[in-house]
């Protein structure tokens, strides 16, 4: 006997995700949906699957599973659609919505016009910086980067023309590296001027995506952390821009963009 679960496909920059509501469809196995859904071809295609939840602590929960099965600590862009989906779904009328993630409590704040929610800031907290000058071999080559947790680790690695990296080659390496033994995700920036960057983003669980949330994020506190860009950034990647601001006086990154509805569906499991 198999059961249809209504879902959601929505994209934030470009990085899309397949969205269900477990309060009303729970799902005993997301790991392995993930993957099944995920595909391409075979599947609904995505970068991978986001549960929304009830939770004791906030107004919703969030689970992500990469298209891999992995189980991800935090999505910036999964959380803009999540406040998106629960406001334009009717779930709440807030537009200032917490939402629990694994890695901690997070504030989406809603710009809404006319019942349609336009763009989604998030309170990302407070950053964990780790080495900001981190030499790793991969591929017969030397790369420094910078180290930052936005929730999820995320090596940041500045270069002069981002068009000259091998991504599909070089990503897998440095994602899997030693120095990682949880793996990382691995964000190659070149800059374009002291408030702009272009960003390329090797996930990890998810290979090459269209945009990272957190490593947006990653990457603007890495161009203060080594000079090369002021506090308030717009982060360019394959999928569109974010706006990044890691507000001085309290220490918060806080995360600007869009969020889409693509289509809805339902799946049978």
């Amino acid at each position: 006997m198999t059961n249809p679960i209504r879902f959601t496909k929505m994209h934030g920059a470009g990085n899309d995700y397949i969205y269900v509501n477990t309060m009303a469809y729970p799902l005993e196995n997301p790991e392995e949906l993930a993957i099944k859904w995920s595909a391409p071809h075979t599947g609904i295609g995505s970068d991978g699957l986001v549960l929304i939840g009830s939770s004791e602590k906030a107004d919703f929960s969030m689970r992500i599973f990469n298209a891999d099965g992995s189980e991800a600590m935090m999505c910036g862009n999964a959380s803009r659609c999540i406040g998106k989906y629960v406001y334009e779904a009717g779930l709440t009328t807030k537009e200032t919505v917490t939402l629990e993630t694994l890695s901690g409590i997070k504030e989406l704040r809603l710009t809404v016009a006319d019942g349609i929610v336009t763009e989604v800031t998030v309170d990302m907290r407070t950053p964990g910086v780790g080495e900001i000058a981190l030499e790793l071999e991969a591929g017969g080559q030397i790369y420094t980067g910078t180290v930052v947790s936005m929730g999820n680790p995320h090596l940041v690695i500045f270069v002069n023309d981002i068009n000259e990296i091998d991504l599909p080659a070089i990503g897998p390496a440095l994602e899997n590296h030693s120095f990682f033994p949880d793996r990382t995700n691995v964000e190659f920036v070149q800059v374009l001027k002291d408030d702009e960057v272009r960003m390329r983003v090797w996930e990890r669980g998810s290979g090459i995506t269209q945009a990272c949330g957190t490593g947006a994020c990653a990457t603007a506190v890495a161009g203060v952390l080594c000079g090369k860009t002021k506090r308030k950034t717009k982060v360019i990647m394959d999928g569109g821009p974010l706006t990044i601001q890691w507000d001085e006086s309290t220490g918060k990154v806080y995360m600007t963009g869009g969020a889409v509805t693509v289509f809805e569906g339902t799946i049978k499991v």
